[in-house]
């Protein structure tokens, strides 16, 4: 069978006070082995990249897009933003969504679930990973993504798929809850997964028994066209589709329309880790939310006001959050463009977002 069909049918896979300490380690530095560098000094294979073409012209289709409460935790400023203080820490949500889509010939209603943040019980971490907590304490898991479905009367066997942006401990949550759900990750996510990525940082430990081989679509490389025989593969009427190629829509070089009625795009994100994407949701027929993941961690970067973090670790490297800073910078700068034309955008720590009373609404079971 062909490695690339493999590889898409998976396999198994509020500010808070100053505190004292500022000390300077090199347990966040991300680390790009194609790069070899956790700035992302040298040329990637994503630098190259189709010219944007003007999206289709619109549909009537959209989809419901409601936010899932899924835990708050703490983070240092000064590896996420430049400048900052080096005591300074801020408390940010790990925020999930809840899509549905119905489609309008069928009339069959898809429910998708974006991240599932924070793993209600800690001891189910990894203990790299609950090591690292320790460092982004005080954390609260509870609402997590389950509870916050109940909230609005549904339970994890009501959820078709789970799309995760990402697979870093803060947005994986419990996939066992969904255990009727299909996954589905970014090209490259399951190398890491499998432990085949060398990225440095106590937040870079995954799990190689995360995710059910079964219930498992890993997207195809957004660079690199898709063969012949994993076009072959039956859909189902009014469904998304996950196997196919990757296409320009407006300024973004590359989305898969999941749906074929531009209600759902999921967008190659490039730059904060492989497998990164976000997704473009039209919610009305002149409105659209596009959400962000880990693309940006901080508003104050998307206004212009701060810069990326860097620092250097205690071997001398000079660390990021994101594993190539070049491209985080190039993504955010798209989502820049995006937010100027009318398109909502939220982050998956939005804290912003979190505390801005009008959003209260919007999440799901509010009303």
């Amino acid at each position: 069978m062909p490695k690339l069909l493999l590889a898409m049918l998976l396999t198994p896979t509020a500010i808070l006070q100053q505190t004292s300490s500022g000390h300077v380690n090199d347990t966040e530095c991300s680390f790009d082995p194609i790069l070899n560098s956790c700035s992302g000094g040298m040329s990637s294979p994503y630098l190259s990249q189709a010219p944007p073409s003007p999206p289709e012209s619109p549909s009537e289709a959209t989809v419901e897009v409601y936010a899932l409460s899924a835990g708050h935790f703490s983070l240092p400023e000064r590896f996420f933003v430049h400048p900052a203080s080096q005591t300074a820490r801020r408390t940010v949500p790990s925020l999930s969504f809840l899509i549905v889509h119905r489609d309008q010939e069928s009339g069959q209603t898809t429910r998708i679930v974006f991240d599932l943040g924070l793993r209600r019980d800690l001891s189910r971490y990894s203990p790299p990973i609950q090591k690292h907590v320790e460092t982004r304490q005080p954390m609260t898991t509870l609402p997590d993504v389950t509870a916050s479905l109940a909230a609005g009367g549904l339970t994890a066997d009501d959820i078709q798929y789970v799309i995760y942006s990402h697979v870093h401990w803060d947005h994986v949550g419990e996939p066992r809850d969904f255990a009727k759900s299909t996954f589905v990750i970014g090209s490259g996510a399951n190398a890491l997964l499998q432990g085949h990525g060398s990225l440095r940082g106590s937040h870079s430990f995954f799990e190689s028994d995360l995710l059910p081989a079964e219930r498992t679509i890993e997207l195809s490389n957004p660079y690199e066209d898709i063969e012949e025989e994993a076009k072959k593969q039956p859909l189902h009427s009014g469904g998304p589709d996950f196997i196919q190629e990757w296409k320009a829509h407006g300024n973004l070089p590359r989305v898969l329309d999941i749906f074929h009625d531009g209600s759902l795009l999921i967008v190659d994100a490039p730059g904060h880790l492989p497998g990164h994407i976000n997704l473009l949701a039209r919610t009305s027929p002149s409105s659209s939310v596009y959400l962000a993941g880990d693309a940006c961690h901080d508003r104050r970067i998307m206004r212009n006001e701060r810069q990326i973090g860097e620092w250097l670790d205690d071997h001398g490297h000079i660390c990021c959050i994101h594993a190539d800073k070049k491209l985080a910078e190039q993504t955010i700068e798209r989502i820049q463009q995006l937010e100027l034309s009318g398109v909502e955008v939220i982050f998956a720590h939005d804290f912003e977002w979190e505390e801005d009373p009008a959003n209260r609404s919007r999440f799901f079971g509010s009303s």
